[in-house]
């Protein structure tokens, strides 16, 4: 219930959404007043949300920042890639359909070959109502698996639907093959923080190695206050759904 609930709560707390029912609104309010205030908060909204400087630094105040790989310390035991990061219903299916956070699973690639993880542990299951058979772990499997890694080096825990059951289940795996051993938590900047504590409330101390970041460097322009971007509706989007998504898992008790 609580994974159906988190989901519908996603749908809805968006800011394209919250312009158009500002919007909407006044068709079906009688006092004029009220009427211009929805479309003058409609309005302010759809500026604010599309601002890219702002949209940037919010950003950038939130994502966990990335380390240095050459700081990392050889041969860790693995690296834990939390998956979510392609569509698999996507027709043909005879390859892996990748969204922008394919960096995870590239990222932990190069640290392999690279000597600093020994395994990869890549977890999760279906994060879809509708297509729950569809695991995207299998699909990131066979990537590692074309791209060098060995098959004794790959592990799957394709069960997990969130956050919390990627930890919870990941969990098993690592006291199973490295207990008390450090290892890599691999996903991305925006996500890491809810990841962290997900990990940290099972008894893990994962290390965070970020990837996939949606914010640039503090360079910017005077036009990036003046000239809206659609993008910035896109990085508040995944910012507000993340919070959300912080404040459900601790009120459910989940970190």
């Amino acid at each position: 219930m609580f994974f159906i609930l988190s989901k519908i709560l996603s749908w809805l707390l968006t800011p394209v959404s919250w312009v158009m029912l500002c919007m909407l609104l006044p068709y079906f309010i009688k006092r004029k007043a009220w009427k211009k205030r929805l479309r003058l908060i409609g309005l302010s909204l759809l500026i604010f949300f599309t601002n890219p400087a702002i949209s940037n630094l919010a950003m950038k105040l939130w994502e966990v920042n990335p380390v240095l790989i050459s700081s990392l310390p050889d041969h860790v035991a693995v690296g834990v890639v939390l998956t979510g990061v392609t569509n698999p219903i996507q027709e043909p299916k005879d390859r892996v359909h990748f969204n922008k956070g394919a960096d995870r699973i590239v990222h932990a690639i190069q640290l392999y070959h690279e000597g600093k993880i020994d395994n990869i542990l890549i977890t999760g299951g279906s994060g879809s109502l509708l297509h729950q058979e569809v695991s995207e772990s299998e699909g990131l499997k066979q990537t590692a698996l074309m791209a060098g890694v060995a098959p004794d080096h790959l592990f799957v825990e394709g069960d997990s639907r969130n956050t919390r059951e990627n930890a919870l289940y990941s969990a098993e795996l690592i006291r199973k093959h490295w207990p008390e051993k450090p290892f890599l938590l691999i996903t991305s900047a925006f996500h890491m923080r809810r990841s962290l504590a997900c990990f940290n409330k099972v008894e893990l101390q994962p290390v965070a190695f970020s990837t996939d970041l949606y914010s640039n460097p503090w360079e910017w322009s005077p036009l990036d206050l003046i000239i809206p971007s659609s993008g910035s509706l896109r990085t508040w989007e995944l910012l507000i759904r993340e919070w959300v998504g912080v404040i459900s898992y601790k009120v459910a008790g989940y970190i």
